[in-house]
């Protein structure tokens, strides 16, 4: 049984979120604090109800209230009908066959904006390519959304900034008035690559902090990685026709403070039982949500490769991940080929 559709107000946004996790469930709140009527969509109908008549999302959010025009339903032509805007959060590595069941019902003008962090294992897509090729529509309708979205945090509405990005302007300043709220403040840019690279890069170095937090190590090394860091994310993202100021602001300094520095972040956590002593599959089995930096590893490493762009970092955590480097060993911000004078920073 669904729930019946709620028509939109006069005037008033209808826009919709694919997936009722943590991050999904929180930018439904913002975009419903911001004014637009929202449709969200949860796997399982027993969560969509409890999102409809208890205004809550205990399995992801607990203790959150949620807005009175934010409802849900398992089933999607529902949620999606009469959508201007269409937001996607589910796992970066089931986009393609998620995209593959609703691209049939996707309203044909609506914008699709992605809300992942990942890029696809075995073609290195990034997600927003992923969406242009599964729906076929044209670039200037698709957008990303990234920056420091510690979900619970902003669900507790403490004020932050994320980037809203697409090759159209036009297209990334609508949807970053959707997603503007009293708490919650979008910019925009048209550099697509970069914002994404970014929101993808970082989580990787945040495994890194965690299995050096894990390990015992202190903020030394910590801010030693971070900085470093900062240097393989630009010079990734260039190397793939990035922009080097979009490292540099929200998107990649700003993420990657967020996500090294806190115990919410999924991957710093995932990282920190790495450091501790624990198997890359007993880090899967006890994560209650995907961290996904873990899945990112490998496409990375892959297509740094291609471009011949070194990271000495990522490539540090994919053998911790293979259990071929014991966590205490990492250092990947002493690993270079360069004499120290002239190592440029």
């Amino acid at each position: 049984m669904t729930l019946p559709i709620r028509l939109s107000r006069p005037g008033v946004r209808r826009v919709a979120v694919l997936g009722a996790g943590s991050w999904g469930t929180t930018f439904a709140k913002v975009l419903a604090d911001g004014g637009s009527d929202v449709a969200l969509w949860a796997r399982r109908p027993e969560l969509a109800r409890e999102i409809s008549q208890s205004k809550r999302n205990s399995d992801y959010l607990p203790g959150i209230n949620l807005p009175r025009n934010l409802w849900a339903s398992s089933f999607i032509p529902d949620v999606l009908d009469g959508a201007e805007i269409v937001f996607i959060s589910v796992p970066s590595q089931s986009l393609r066959e998620n995209l593959r069941i609703v691209r049939d019902v996707i309203p044909p003008d609506a914008i699709v904006v992605s809300l992942m962090k990942g890029v696809e294992k075995g073609t290195g897509d990034r997600m927003s390519e992923v969406i242009h090729q599964e729906l076929e529509i044209e670039p200037d309708l698709v957008a990303v959304a990234s920056g420091p979205n510690l979900a619970l945090e902003i669900a507790k509405e403490q004020p932050t900034a994320a980037v809203v990005s697409s090759l159209s302007l036009d297209t990334a300043t609508f949807v970053a008035a959707a997603a503007t709220a009293p708490y919650f403040r979008s910019f925009v840019n048209t550099d697509v690559i970069g914002t994404e690279f970014g929101g993808v890069l970082k989580n990787l170095i945040a495994v890194a902090i965690g299995i050096v937090d894990g390990v015992g190590y202190g903020e030394n090394t910590k801010a030693s990685i971070i900085t470093r860091g900062l240097v393989e994310m630009t010079d990734f993202a260039v190397a793939y026709g990035g922009l080097a100021q979009t490292l540099s602001g929200l998107a990649g300094l700003g993420d990657l403070i967020a996500t090294c520095e806190s115990s919410l972040s999924r991957n710093n956590t995932a990282g920190r039982l790495l450091g501790q002593g624990y198997s890359f599959t007993d880090v899967v089995k006890q994560m209650n949500q995907t961290a996904e930096g873990l899945s990112s590893v490998a496409p990375i490493l892959e297509l740094a490769a291609a471009r011949g762009v070194d990271m000495p970092i990522v490539s540090q955590v994919a053998q911790v991940l293979a259990g071929t480097m014991d966590p205490r060993d990492i250092a990947p911000h002493l690993t270079t080929d360069e004499a120290p004078a002239i190592l440029v920073e």
